[in-house]
């Protein structure tokens, strides 16, 4: 059963009590290892975030693509922390992929899911300087992703209508996005590494996701995050500072992982909320000598660096081209 309030303000905001359920269920083994080992509980509850994030499709067989989905997320946060290894090979690694991912998104299902999925996974990765830290989590996800395709399963297939297709932008579109994209990223990245940010992917990760050709939904995307990670960050340091028993932390994770794949199909942008506070929860429990104050300054001043750039690729630079464009414009 899907409710949708009426009220103004909460127009496209969609909670779906079935799939609640179902994220308790992702959910389960988290909390069920935090109780004994609070770190341990937070990384598998990371290791499905990719699957409870993700909007289970109304057939069973089509299930078969959260595993699909835990592999590439799972590659990509691996390939961000080798390419980190290297800062100026990662830059130029975030524009180029950018590019490409964005030419491909026009020709195979498969490109939309390297923009979409891949490309901000991997400028997540820049943030893990240890590979063998990047290998367990990816294990994780991947163990996570094939956990959560078996107890999709267990939800009865539903009728839903088919979506309107969408239309196909021109090639030349798509490379001028795929380019400003890549730039926002790769500035994103240069700017963490130049600074020495200890978290370099936050702000490219926030570019990424943000951004995209539409300028308007631009703009809307870029409120709703900056709003949604803001909330989200605040309350995994509400959480630290509390400091509660372990169980209670990894039944709070475990509700909030719920909360997250019962509002997958809002319009509305409060993923990051849900996901920010499961992964900055992990962070802040990984982490001995900083506060978790700092953790929340420090993720919400890189997801705002990375909100600015978006728009500025993203609205600002367009409207400055098509300004220019309609100046040589004969009259």
């Amino acid at each position: 059963m899907s409710v949708t309030s009426k009220q103004p303000w909460s127009d496209g905001f969609t909670w779906d009590w079935s799939h609640f359920a179902l994220g308790l269920v992702f959910a389960l083994p988290a909390v069920t290892v935090a109780s004994f080992n609070e770190l341990a509980g937070l990384a598998l509850a990371v290791g499905v975030l990719p699957a409870a994030a993700f909007n289970l499709p109304a057939m069973r067989r089509a299930r078969r693509v959260i595993p699909v989905i835990g592999v590439i997320s799972a590659l990509s946060l691996l390939v961000g922390s080798m390419l980190t290894q290297v800062p100026v090979l990662a830059v130029v690694a975030v524009f180029a992929f950018a590019v490409g991912a964005s030419l491909w998104s026009r020709a195979h299902r498969v490109g939309a899911l390297a923009l979409m999925v891949a490309l901000p996974l991997m400028a997540i990765g820049l943030s893990i300087g240890s590979v063998t830290t990047a290998v367990g989590l990816a294990g994780l996800m991947v163990l996570g992703s094939l956990y959560a395709w078996a107890v999709s399963l267990l939800w009865p297939n539903r009728r839903v209508d088919p979506p309107p297709p969408r239309p196909t932008p021109p090639p030349r579109a798509m490379l001028v996005y795929g380019i400003l994209l890549g730039l926002a990223g790769a500035i994103a990245a240069g700017v963490g590494y130049a600074l020495q940010l200890e978290h370099v992917g936050w702000a490219p990760a926030a570019a990424l996701l943000v951004m995209r050709p539409a300028r308007n939904q631009l703009v809307l995307r870029s409120i709703g995050r900056a709003a949604s990670v803001l909330v989200g960050a605040l309350a995994a340091a509400a959480l630290a500072a509390i400091a509660p028993a372990a169980l209670v932390v990894g039944v709070v994770v475990g509700i909030a992982l719920g909360a997250l794949t019962a509002t997958t199909a809002s319009r509305r942008y409060v993923a990051p909320g849900f996901t920010t506070f499961v992964a900055l929860t992990l962070i802040i429990h990984a982490e001995t000598g900083v506060t978790p104050g700092d953790r929340f300054i420090e993720r919400t001043l890189e997801t705002l660096l990375g909100v600015g750039l978006a728009l500025l690729f993203g609205a600002v630079v367009p409207a400055g081209i098509a300004w220019m464009r309609k100046g040589r414009t004969p009259a």
